[in-house]
């Protein structure tokens, strides 16, 4: 059976290519550069290395193109042949499960030698992994990820940021999407949903220069849950309504092993969720089990008897219970909503918009300017709050 040796050679510059990677290309019958600076080609013939000129694209074989792929393999069956990638193979070679799966279709053994990962080096910046193409041509996924790299090398705030501090605008984005959608503006969604993507790979790119995983992983561990959980897309099983797609999906997730330390159904869901849309969730993690009330008006029964609490608590004066029967009758309006088949925290943003515009229209109908309601009547603002109702709908010009 033919050997072949995949060999890192470090971020671009030959200094940094480590001695075991040397000995291995020094010992091979052929090397084939993929994507390696001309001063890294120099080099290695300079000392003892019988490179090649390659027969497939190197950059469309890092990405795992197919008949790039196929030539590679064709190149390496020669034994003791061995092809030189940047940085190393396992972190910086996205191609490599389908070079290592066409090894295994055509009996090639193949070994993984390490080189210093691009990215744990500012000289990744010297010579980027895939090309840059012009600015106007569409930029691929791989490109996105190189990007990134590049920003940590040579960008100052961009190298000090940590999981930590990108949270923040992790946050803010994701809110920024949610207002984008609320907006109906499909330029602004495409824009947001790009700046959401770009704290995604951010974290990427963290964990990869830290060894835990890559963009790479984070795509392949998506796809496989993917997968996992819907059975009756990828595999045979019988599931016609989205109820039971829920029931599925949860009995499934409960297998697997990231969450099989879980003590209860309800570990999964972030505690630092909006309030409103915890609740929402809550309320469907139990319905997946039967827990749930039978109609919506079981519900507004029940929401009729919070109110009657929180009354009773107000008349008391009683603050802890005053605080304790709001919180019941705020859930319970979330399971009407749920019930109803509304989105609790997206009819709350409806209602927060709605109001904010009148607000803002009573303020110009007063005069303009973040004074003009000040120091009026309770009466003249009610009057104020009607005319701007009336705009609203029309009914005035």
């Amino acid at each position: 059976m033919p050997h072949a040796n995949i060999v890192g050679l470090g971020p671009s510059d030959a200094q940094l290519l480590t001695v075991g990677a040397l000995d291995c290309l020094r010992k091979a019958s052929a090397v084939f550069p993929c994507n390696a600076a001309p001063a890294t080609i120099d080099y290695l013939r300079e000392h003892g290395t019988l490179v090649e000129n390659p027969t497939f694209d190197g950059g469309a074989l890092l990405r795992g193109v197919d008949a790039d792929v196929k030539a590679a393999a064709a190149s390496l069956q020669r034994g003791g042949a061995a092809l030189a990638v940047p940085g190393h193979p396992l972190l910086d070679f996205p191609g490599l499960p389908n070079l290592l799966h066409q090894f295994s279709r055509t009996g090639i053994e193949a070994t993984i030698v390490a080189g210093v990962p691009r990215s744990a080096l500012s000289a990744a910046a010297v010579t980027p992994l895939l090309p840059l193409p012009p600015t106007a041509v569409h930029h691929s996924w791989e490109e996105l990820v190189e990007i990134m790299a590049r920003l940590r090398a040579c960008c100052p705030w961009d190298r000090e940021q940590t999981h930590e501090t990108l949270l923040p605008y992790l946050v803010e984005e994701a809110h920024e999407v949610v207002e984008a959608v609320d907006e109906g503006d499909p330029k602004k969604l495409c824009e947001e949903l790009g700046d959401l993507l770009l704290q995604i790979v951010f974290h990427a790119e963290i964990a990869c220069e830290q060894g835990r995983f890559s963009a790479a992983d984070v795509i392949d561990a998506l796809a496989n849950k993917m997968i996992r959980r819907h059975p009756h897309v990828f595999g045979d099983a019988s599931i016609s309504t989205s109820q039971e797609q829920m029931r599925s999906w949860e009995l499934i997730k409960t297998q697997e092993s990231s969450i099989r330390h879980r003590n209860s159904l309800l570990d999964g869901i972030p505690k630092t969720m909006p309030s409103l849309l915890y609740a929402q969730r809550v309320q469907e993690k139990a319905r997946t089990v039967g827990f749930d009330w039978p109609q919506a008006h079981d519900v507004l029964d029940k929401l009729r008897e919070e109110i009657s609490e929180l009354h009773g608590a107000m008349q008391q004066r009683d603050d802890a219970a005053i605080r304790e029967e709001l919180g019941d009758v705020l859930f319970t309006i979330v399971n009407l909503a749920r019930r109803c088949g509304v989105d609790a925290e997206a009819a709350l943003r409806s209602a927060n918009g709605k109001f904010r515009l009148r607000f803002a229209a009573m303020e110009k109908i007063a005069g303009g300017g973040a004074t003009a309601l000040a120091n009026r009547s309770l009466e003249d603002l009610d009057a104020l709050w009607q005319r701007a109702k009336e705009y609203e709908t029309g009914q005035v010009s």
